[in-house]
């Protein structure tokens, strides 16, 4: 103890904080109370606002670094009753040394000039005139205050310029000083521009969001928010008058320094964080960059030990549940994945944290194809880790839906998006949990791009792709077939699968999307809605199809069209032929006639009898001893009777005798377009031999100069029966007026010995020629009337009428096939199922009307007859062909069940 203490009470207090050279405040260690208290007989320069004194920094700073935070020794020499009671007196370090002895030693100090009073105790006496010898040589030593010149520190309390300031000291570190805590978050710094320039401003701690204090704004008292003072105390007992590092990151709305505030043992927000006096903002984050990341795991310690803000926090189950290897099944928009877990189950998962383009806004909505292709390609079919961040509830239209984050290759999926500019960021609010881990990432990854105009963020949108669809139309899809058909392997992808032997695929490089079904097979038929029954192993071929083709690169081989528009070939899939896939697993069978016209023949068979041998899929019932027998073929599992005959007799429902069969051989002359009904000949030998001796004589007659110089009948008569020369061929025959128009000069005629009728001038119509060789009663006309049965056409719409027409024409007419006569109307007029024997190649027999039926252009009559209500067997068979037709969308079913209506 000092001889300036002896006798006199002997205090332990902690500095708060230096007001100036001469000035303390007190903390008791035991209450906290505070204090003020001076120096004994001294004064230093005064820090003032509006102009510091010379060397008033330096003062102040000396005394600043010697007693701040640390517990000191102090004895009261005396006070001055002047306001608050002030207290004056001398100070013991630590270290033992003595204030204000050392101030006034290095001059930062002066005696004051009243230090001597009348009355005066010993000990002061003793102090003072020590203080004096060490201020005069101070003096002489010119020492701080003493010094003839500098000392002079500007100190700005405004920022003139806050961006300028931010762009010149962005990411340096700034030496400052905390001249007072605010909140836990925002604090009051001197920085130390330069020896000669201070700048004292409110600075923001970057990364973190404090509690706030109490305070009072327009009037209104607002409350402190939870842990706001215990916050804002523990950052005052670290920082306060403490010298730190400010590193400038940017400015707040409001044009405050955002700052990372360090002291030597690092980061307050690190701390805070940890401690739990604080939550992170995603506000800094672009600011903070990769220091982002220590700070959201300071939070997670505070959360995991539930510290301070957090003790109520209650971990979400699906944060805990760990990473889950999956595989990517489709992309549903450009933030949306539909993936298939290891289990087999599918989900869909929304990626955490971002947003596709909007499909609405005029700037981000072209780009949506492009994010959606993005994603496509790098991963449909890949196999990728999942992480669950939460549950997002239902809104704006979507349904609850998870948040997940998928890595695939490690790469944050993403982070991926928004780096090449096809997601934005979502902006969460700060009480949900449910977001990326990656998170600042993904904020920095987005500021880039916007930075670099990529994706979305360009100045310039990109020009809407747009596919043509040439599978509309029967014309547009021969257009585009003849295209394609000198094409090989044409790349394409597939948009979507319709069954498992029917897609819709795009062709990126014609910009072409057409319905593509596989040739050679024939798979079985999945449910369109939960109330239609599939097929057996039906849905399994179109769930198969989905996995293995659903948006993936694929080549096409096209092969000819269907009367739908369907395009038909090859589809390869990583080079393997997808039907052969679908033959292996038992989910399809092969169409012999044409795996023999295609030349994949060899690999269809050896694929389908691979899955007899291992009983898959349709073939699960295979037995290859009845295909021993007799060295038959077991009958396909998928197919019914083509023709509907069993052993020469017409099938029936089992309460109706067998009918006695009535097959003709017959060639279909005509097909009327506007009802589909038919005309044929018989091709028995005396009818053909009749017809052929007759049409000889008919054109031999009128090819002779005196029948060809006989003048052309004028006004014919409707129903008179006169020889007509056909458009198309320029002979002679047979024909019956239906019409006349006067104007043209014209009548409608009807060949009645072909069925077929055209609008023919009258100067090419002559009189018959003699009745008893050419008229009708020497040979009855050849062209008998029929209609097919179990079929019904839809008159009211042309286009298809069209189609069916076309159909028939293509298939059937002109050509020898056989006509089994199901009924005879009393006018003479025919109901004929029509086989068509060389239909698949030979010896395969085609039932032409259940084909019409199968493609759409048909369907069961609604109002049987009554012999048509009679064939059970046959029926049941049209109506599962009508099935088929309406599961792959054919023909009149394209958009649905029209008799749903």
């Amino acid at each position: 103890m000092s001889d300036t203490t002896k006798g006199r009470n002997l205090f332990h207090a902690k500095v708060k904080s230096v007001l100036s050279g001469d000035t303390l405040v007190l903390a008791s260690l035991e209450s906290g109370q505070e204090r003020l208290f001076s120096l004994a007989f001294v004064s230093a320069p005064k820090l003032q606002r509006d102009g510091e004194e010379p060397f008033a920094f330096h003062s102040r700073d000396f005394l600043r670094r010697a007693t701040v935070g640390k517990v000191i020794q102090f004895v009261v020499h005396y006070t001055i009753p002047t306001g608050n009671k002030r207290e004056y007196g001398t100070v013991t370090l630590q270290s033992g040394e003595e204030l204000p002895a050392a101030c006034v030693a290095d001059g930062w100090v002066k005696l004051r000039e009243e230090s001597r009073r009348k009355e005066m105790s010993e000990s002061s006496e003793n102090l003072l005139n020590e203080l004096e010898r060490l201020q005069a040589k101070a003096k002489a030593d010119a020492k701080g205050v003493w010094a003839t010149q500098g000392g002079i520190i500007e100190n700005a309390h405004e920022i003139p310029d806050p961006k300028g300031f931010v762009q010149k000291f962005n990411g340096r570190d700034l030496d400052a000083i905390v001249e007072r805590v605010l909140t836990g978050d925002r604090m009051i710094l001197r920085l130390l521009v330069s020896p000669s320039k201070h700048i004292q401003t409110i600075v923001t701690v970057a990364g973190i969001r404090a509690p706030k204090r109490a305070n009072t704004a327009e009037g209104r008292e607002q409350p402190a928010e939870p842990l706001a003072n215990e916050s804002h105390q523990f950052v005052e007992t670290r920082l306060l008058q403490r010298s730190v590092k400010a590193t400038v990151l940017g400015l707040t709305p409001q044009a405050q320094l955002i700052c990372v505030v360090k002291h030597p043992n690092g980061s307050i927000a690190d701390f805070l964080l940890k401690e739990g006096l604080a939550q992170c903002t995603d506000f800094h984050s672009t600011l903070l960059g990769p220091q982002m990341k220590t700070l959201r795991q300071a939070e997670t310690h505070a959360k995991n030990n539930r510290l301070g803000l957090f003790k109520g926090h209650v971990e979400s189950k699906a944060s805990s549940a760990g990473e889950v290897d999956a595989t990517v099944s489709r992309i549903v928009r450009p933030d949306t994945i539909s993936v298939r877990m290891k289990s087999g189950g599918e989900k869909t998962v929304q990626l955490s944290s971002i947003r596709g383009p909007k499909p609405k806004d005029e700037k981000q909505g072209p780009h949506e194809q492009d994010a959606k292709e993005f994603l496509r390609k790098k991963l449909i079919g890949k196999h990728v880790q999942l992480s669950t961040d939460g549950v997002k509830p239902p809104s704006e239209g979507f349904p609850e839906r998870e948040v997940a984050t998928i890595l695939a290759g490690n790469k944050n999926v993403a982070l991926m998006l928004v780096e090449a500019g096809y997601a934005s960021v979502i902006r969460h609010r700060k009480d949900d949990t449910d977001r990326s881990p990656y998170y600042d990432d993904l904020i920095a990854a987005e500021e880039a791009a916007q930075t670099e105009q990529r994706g979305m963020w360009a100045s310039k949108a990109p020009a809407a792709k747009s596919y043509q669809d040439y599978s509309e139309s029967l014309q547009k899809a021969k257009i585009q077939s003849s295209v394609l058909q000198r094409q090989k392997k044409v790349p394409a992808v597939v948009d979507y699968v319709k069954s498992g032997s029917r897609f819709t695929v795009l062709i990126p490089r014609e910009n072409a999307k057409l319905t593509f079904v596989l040739s050679c097979i024939r798979a079985p038929r999945s449910a369109r809605n939960p109330n239609e029954k599939a097929e057996p192993f039906g849905q399994e071929a179109h769930d198969f199809a989905n996995r293995r083709c659903l948006q993936r690169d694929v080549e096409i081989d096209v092969e000819s069209t269907d009367k739908q528009g369907g395009f038909i070939g090859t589809l390869y899939i990583n080079r393997e032929n997808f039907a052969k896939l679908l033959l292996e697993e038992g989910y399809a069978t092969v169409h012999a006639y044409s795996a023999e016209q295609s030349g994949h023949a060899t690999e269809l068979f050896a694929a389908e009898q691979k899955a007899k041998d291992a009983r898959k899929g349709v073939w699960q019932d295979y037995d290859p001893a009845a295909e021993e027998a007799d060295g038959e073929a077991v009958p396909d599992p998928m197919s019914s009777n083509t023709n509907g005959t069993t052993n020469g007799t017409s099938s029936t429902n089992g309460s109706t005798a067998s009918l006695k069969p009535d097959y003709r051989d017959i060639i279909i002359s005509h097909i009327d377009p506007a009802t589909c009904a038919l005309k044929f000949q018989h091709i028995a030998p005396t009818a053909s031999h009749a017809l052929s001796n007759l049409m000889s004589a008919f054109r031999t007659f009128h090819l002779s100069p005196s029948s060809s110089s006989s003048s052309s009948v004028t006004a014919p008569k409707t129903g008179e029966i006169l020889a007509a020369k056909f458009s198309e061929d320029g002979e002679w025959y047979r024909a019956r007026i239906r019409r006349n128009d006067r104007d043209a000069q014209t009548s409608e005629v009807l060949f009645i010995d072909y069925g077929n009728s055209e609008s023919v001038p009258w100067k090419n119509i002559r009189p018959l020629g003699p009745a008893d060789k050419f008229g009708t009663a020497k040979l009855k006309p050849q062209a008998v009337d029929a209609q097919l049965s179990f079929c019904q056409f839809p008159t009211v719409n042309k286009e298809y009428m069209e189609d069916a027409a076309a159909f028939l024409r293509e298939n059937v007419e002109g050509k020898q096939v056989v006509g089994s006569v199901d009924f005879v109307e009393k006018d003479g007029g025919l109901w004929l199922t029509v086989f068509d024997p060389n239909g698949r190649g030979k010896g395969v027999e085609v039932n032409v009307n259940e084909e019409v039926v199968a493609e759409g252009l048909a369907m069961v009559p609604r109002k049987l007859k009554g012999w048509e209500a009679g064939r059970g067997d046959v029926l049941k068979k049209f109506k599962e062909r009508e099935e088929e037709a309406k599961g792959a969308r054919m023909g009149m079913w394209e958009y649905g069940d029209l008799t749903e209506d």
